[in-house]
C-alpha cells in the first residue's frame, strides 16, 4: 500500500468524527509538538534488533534450564510452541493497530482511545513496572554469567557497572541507541545460530567424545517428559502435566518483551510500513530461535542434570545457561568460555532495550497526563532523560543480591514480570477486539487498513482467554507446600493492576466508551503530515542501490 491509499484510512471515517462528541473528545490523543518530543530515528532493521533483543535474553539462555528440569525435553518444546502461538497472535493484533496510528503513547495510549482511560492508566504504569523489574532482572542475570569466570570481585561492582554502561548508551540519543542495539542484536543472532549448529553437531556425534546422543535424553529415565512436584503430589500423570504447565510459565515469560515494538513505533520512520514488516520479521526469528533452541537443548542436556540453573537453588557460575552445561558434559573446555561471553551480550542487550522502553513507557504516560509532567520533557537529541534517569534509578533493585542468592532474585524478579507482562498481551488483545468492533461501528473496513492481523477476531479472544488462564494458575506451585515470597511475587501484580485500574475510575469518573464514539480520527493528520515529509526526503534521496536494498532487508 502506497502513502495516497494510507492517506485515505484517516479521510474515510466523516461518521467518526460527526459523533464523536464533547464528552469523549480527549485532547491528550493529540501528538506532542515536535520540538517537545521524541524523534522519528528507528529503521525497519533497528526496530527489529531492538524488539529481538529486548525478547530473547533471559528467558531461553538462563531460565529454560529449569523448564528442562520440570517438563522434560517434549515438554519443553511443546510448552515453548503453544506460548509462542499466542506470542503471534498478540503481535499481530498490536500490529494492526500500531500501523494504522503509530503514536508515541505506547500501549496506554490505545486502551485510552478505544477502550477506558481508566484501563489505559493501570496498563500504562503496568507496563512501566515491568520494565522496572526486568531492566535488574537482566543486570541480576549478566552478574549470574560473569560468577562464572570470577567470584572474587564482588557482584555489587559488576553490577553497578552494567548499569552505568546501559546508561550512557541511552543518554546517546535513538539514532545511536538505534545503530549500536543493531549490532549488539546482530552479535545474539549470529551467535544463536552458532548455538543451534553447536547443539545439532553434538547431538549428531561431533564432540570430543564422538558420542552420537541422538534421542537418547527423550527416552527414560531422562525423558520425555517431567515428573515436577512428584514426592509432593504423589500421582505420576498429575506429576507429568505440572511439568508441562510448568513451562508454559517459563515460556510466558521468556516470550514477553517481543510486544515492546508497540512503544517503538513512537520514533519509527515511515511506521505504517515498518511495523508490520518489524513484526513479521521478529516473530518468525523468535518462533526460530525459540523453538528451535528448546529443542536442541532437549536433545543435548539430560533433564535430570543437577548442573543446570533451577530456581530453587543457589548455585550459579557455570549453571547459568543449558547450552555451558551441554559443552561441559561432552568434554569440551575452551568453547564453554566463549558462549558465556556470548550470553553476557545477549542479556547487556536485553537490559540495554528494558531502560529504553521502560523510559518511553513513563515518557508516553506523562504526555497522556497520567504520570507527572515532569517526565515530559526532552533534550536536543529527543531522549526523555527525567524519565531515563528514575528507570535507572529502579536498577538498583538488583543489589537485593548482596542479602539473598542470584537464583532466588531471579525467581521473584520472573514472577513479576512474568505477571505484569501477561497483563499486558491480556490487554493488547482486549484493546484489539475493541478496536475490530469500533471499525465496524464507523463503517471502516479492516481490509482497508496499512496491515491485517490474521485469524481474526477469534484469534485475539484465543490469546486473551489462554494467557488468562495460565497467569490465574502460574503459581500453583507456590502452594505446594505454600511459600510466602514466591505467592506475593507470583500473584501481586494483579491486585495492584485492578486497584490502580479502579483508583483512576473512581477519580475520574471515566466510563467504557461507546464503540461509535470511539475516536479514530485525531492525531492521523498529523501523522500522515510526519509520513508524508519522510516519503518526501526518501524520493529526494533517489532510489536505493542494490547493496542498500540488501541492507535494508537484514
Amino acid at each position: 500500500m502506497d502513502y495516497s491509499e494510507e492517506k485515505k484510512i484517516g479521510q474515510q471515517s466523516p461518521k467518526s468524527a460527526s459523533v464523536l462528541s464533547d464528552e469523549y473528545r480527549d485532547e491528550t490523543l493529540l501528538e506532542p509538538p515536535i520540538n517537545d518530543t521524541l524523534h522519528r530515528g528507528l529503521k525497519a532493521r533497528q526496530i527489529s534488533m531492538i524488539a529481538l533483543g529486548g525478547a530473547v535474553g533471559t528467558g531461553l539462555i538462563i531460565g529454560s534450564g529449569t523448564a528442562l528440569r520440570r517438563g522434560g525435553p517434549l515438554g519443553l518444546f511443546l510448552g515453548y510452541s503453544f506460548v509462542g502461538f499466542i506470542c503471534y497472535l498478540v503481535m499481530v493484533a498490536l500490529g494492526e493497530m500500531a500501523a494504522f496510528l503509530p503514536h508515541k503513547k505506547g500501549f496506554a495510549g490505545y486502551a485510552t482511545r478505544f477502550v477506558d482511560p481508566a484501563l489505559g492508566f493501570a496498563l500504562g504504569w503496568n507496563y512501566l513496572m515491568k520494565y522496572l523489574i526486568v531492566t535488574p532482572n537482566n543486570v541480576n542475570a549478566a552478574g549470574v554469567v560473569v560468577q562464572y569466570w570470577t567470584q572474587k570481585v564482588h557482584i555489587a561492582i559488576w553490577m553497578a557497572i552494567f548499569i552505568a554502561f546501559i546508561f550512557f548508551i541511552n543518554l546517546l540519543g535513538v539514532r545511536v541507541f538505534g545503530e549500536l542495539e543493531f549490532w549488539f542484536s546482530s552479535i545474539k543472532v549470529i551467535a544463536l545460530i552458532a548455538l543451534l549448529l553447536m547443539g545439532i553437531i553434538i547431538d549428531l556425534g561431533g564432540n570430543p567424545k564422538h558420542d552420537r546422543l541422538g534421542f537418547r535424553y527423550w527416552k527414560a529415565p531422562d525423558g520425555p517428559m517431567g515428573s515436577y512436584l512428584l514426592e509432593q503430589v504423589h500421582d505420576g500423570p498429575l506429576a507429568i502435566f505440572l511439568g508441562f504447565w510448568a513451562t508454559l510459565t517459563n515460556a510466558l515469560f521468556a516470550y514477553i518483551g517481543t510486544e515492546l515494538i508497540g512503544v517503538t513505533v513512537g520514533e519509527a520512520e515511515n511506521p505504517r510500513r515498518n511495523i508490520p514488516i518489524a513484526i513479521r520479521r521478529t516473530f518468525f526469528r523468535i518462533l526460530i530461535f525459540y523453538v528451535g533452541g528448546v529443542f536442541v537443548i532437549g536433545l543435548i542436556v539430560p533433564r535430570t542434570n543437577d548442573q543446570l540453573f533451577i530456581a530453587t537453588k543457589s548455585k550459579t557460575g557455570a549453571a547459568a545457561s543449558p547450552f555451558v552445561v551441554a559443552t561441559t558434559l561432552v568434554g569440551i573446555k575452551v568453547l564453554r568460555h566463549v558462549i558465556n561471553g556470548a550470553i553476557l551480550i545477549f542479556v547487556m542487550s536485553a537490559a540495554n532495550s528494558d531502560l529504553y522502553i521502560g523510559s518511553r513507557t513513563l515518557y508516553g504516560l506523562a504526555i497522556e497526563g497520567k504520570a507527572p509532567k515532569i517526565f515530559k520533557r526532552v533534550n536536543r537529541m529527543g531522549v526523555p532523560y527525567p524519565s531515563l534517569i528514575i528507570c535507572t534509578a529502579f536498577c538498583g533493585l538488583v543489589f537485593l543480591n548482596v542479602s539473598s542468592s542470584s537464583a532466588k532474585v531471579f525467581t521473584w524478579f520472573v514472577n513479576l514480570v512474568s505477571t505484569a507482562g501477561a497483563l499486558t498481551w491480556m490487554c493488547i488483545a482486549f484493546c484489539h477486539i475493541r478496536f475490530m468492533k469500533a471499525l465496524k461501528a464507523h463503517g471502516m473496513s479492516r481490509q482497508d487498513l496499512p496491515y491485517s492481523a490474521p485469524f481474526q477476531p477469534w484469534g485475539s479472544w484465543f490469546a486473551l482467554i489462554a494467557t488468562g488462564i495460565i497467569t490465574l494458575f502460574k503459581g500453583f506451585d507456590t502452594f505446594i507446600p505454600f511459600k510466602v515470597d514466591t505467592f506475593i511475587t507470583s500473584y501481586i501484580g494483579i491486585p495492584v493492576f485492578f486497584a490502580l485500574w479502579l483508583m483512576y475510575k473512581l477519580r475520574y469518573r471515566t466510563r467504557l466508551i461507546p464503540l461509535e464514539h470511539v475516536d479514530l480520527v485525531t492525531g492521523l493528520r498529523q501523522i500522515d503530515e510526519e509520513e508524508e515529509k519522510f516519503l518526501e526526503m526518501q524520493a529526494k534521496l533517489g532510489p536505493r542501490s542494490a547493496l542498500g536494498k540488501f541492507w535494508d532487508s537484514l
